[in-house]
């Protein structure tokens, strides 16, 4: 009886000093992300006006893939996957990678890059959704209300940018793509879920399918008739390689590790802390000017993070 008092005594701390390591890790990841993903919508506006958005998003994911792939090989990680991995990687792409992110440079071209970061605050809640009625996983009350939150938030924000522009057309059409592009983004979600309970390897399945995505785009451009020209200026060489390398290689590599630790629910909600970041780059380089509704949205989505941060996993 002794010997086991001990080997609690001396485990327990073990186990505690490990579950507050993986936490420091989780929020390191989650500032990360917010911050990288943060000044991203702004960097997205540099890609747009002379080079096709399509081959744009085609040249992002291409470099981000090869980046990927090489690390992984530098790294020794495995990058072999079989048939029914492949399918859920190649479904991850396919939404994530070349619907979710076309749709995201289709709406910055109408609205300010602020306004979709904030928009994709909801991802947690649709999350909360898809994983309930198609997986059947549930959500404590907390992350519920949290998620809520971040829902009324982007209603605000969607009310206040159509009440700043005059409520035209362009901007209607440029939110609702970008409430699109955020279901997508979700459903991506989903396939990156399935691909890993395949036991897919999460730097692999991601370098995979921004392959796959990337692919997929090309070809629509080809069918569609893109001419996928170059920009060789220092604004959109410099943008596109942030967008690979941060923006893709080392923010979707931490988000999905990220998701694969501790859930689908928290690690989305990085798209709820990166609306503050994204407002600053928006004023400061769009000259983008946003009202009290704006601010309370902004509030009500922090406010819906510290609920979802804090809840316990279960009903």
């Amino acid at each position: 009886m002794q010997t086991d008092r001990t080997e609690f005594q001396v485990t327990d701390p073990f186990r505690a000093t490990q579950a507050a390591r993986a936490d420091l890790r989780a929020l390191a990841s989650i500032v990360i992300c917010s911050v990288i993903w943060g000044t991203t919508w702004y960097a997205i506006t540099l890609q747009l006006g002379t080079v096709d958005p399509t081959a744009s998003v085609t040249y992002r994911f291409a470099l981000a893939s090869v980046v990927l792939f090489l690390f992984c090989w530098w790294w020794r990680e495995p990058i072999r996957l079989s048939g029914p991995q492949h399918m859920a990687v190649f479904g991850q792409g396919v939404l994530t990678f070349s619907i979710q992110y076309s749709m995201v440079y289709e709406a910055e071209q109408h609205i300010a890059s602020a306004v979709v970061a904030v928009i994709f605050a909801g991802l947690a809640f649709v999350n909360l959704v898809l994983f309930r009625v198609l997986l059947g996983q549930r959500a404590n009350w907390r992350a519920w209300v949290g998620a809520m939150l971040g829902v009324v938030g982007v209603a605000a924000m969607f009310i206040a940018e159509l009440r700043r522009s005059g409520g035209g057309h362009e901007v209607l059409f440029g939110l609702t793509i970008a409430l699109v592009a955020m279901i997508f983004a979700a459903a991506g979600n989903l396939a990156a879920w399935k691909a890993q309970k395949a036991g897919a390897p999460v730097l692999g399945s991601v370098a995979w399918a921004m392959a796959y995505g990337a692919g997929l785009v090309f070809l629509f451009g080809l069918a569609t008739g893109v001419e996928f020209t170059f920009e060789m200026t220092p604004a959109y060489v410099g943008s596109l390689l942030y967008l690979s390398i941060f923006g893709s290689v080392v923010a979707f590599a931490l988000y999905f590790i990220l998701a694969r630790a501790k859930g689908y629910a928290l690690a989305s909600y990085i798209s709820a802390l990166t609306p503050p970041v994204a407002l600053l780059m928006s004023v400061i380089f769009e000259n983008a000017r946003f009202g009290w509704v704006a601010a309370l949205g902004v509030a009500l989505v922090l406010a819906g993070q510290v609920l979802l941060i804090r809840a316990p996993k279960g009903g």
